[in-house]
């Protein structure tokens, strides 16, 4: 029966990888869960191995993890004689707004010193896009008389 030899955490090396060992005669088959659920393998996240014997060695494979793709991570071997599974963490991001829940849009973490901080910079913002703006306009008023006061044709050329 499958028996699997190494499991480690997740680390960086050109991608995120989750190394692993199985031994097993015949060859057993290999499939992953994430938090109980069965993992669809996607350009994201993709198994690479080889087979060198009895022995399967390869990676679990996450090109740009984020905090979604936090969490237990089972490998499971299979063949004719049996299954094994073995379950590590995988631990890449911090959740970037930690009080933010997006289901029911509460903000429970967030002070209202932060958040008179974040109204200052908008409204800083604001005042810096409204100035650009008055100044554009009056540009635009001053070349509109400009072009009419010098702009016009001499009165000695029209036709009476």
């Amino acid at each position: 029966p499958p028996r699997i030899l190494t499991l480690e955490e997740p680390v960086l090396h050109l991608e995120h990888c989750i190394a692993f060992a199985v031994h097993g005669n015949p060859a057993p088959t290999l499939h992953w869960l994430h938090n109980g659920q069965v993992l669809r393998e996607t350009e994201i996240i993709h198994m690479e191995f080889y087979q060198q014997g009895e022995v399967s060695e390869g990676c679990l494979l996450f090109n740009k993890p984020t905090h979604y793709n936090n969490g237990n991570y089972t490998i499971v071997a299979t063949n004719q004689l049996g299954s094994a599974n073995q379950t590590i963490k995988g631990h890449f991001l911090e959740k970037p707004f930690p009080g933010v829940n997006r289901m029911n849009k509460t903000q429970s973490t967030l002070t209202p010193e932060f958040l008179c901080l974040d109204s200052k910079a908008f409204s800083f913002q604001v005042s810096i896009a409204v100035g650009l703006a008055a100044f554009a306009c009056v540009l635009l008023v001053v070349l509109f008389i400009m072009i009419n006061k010098y702009g016009r044709r001499s009165k000695f050329g029209m036709k009476g």
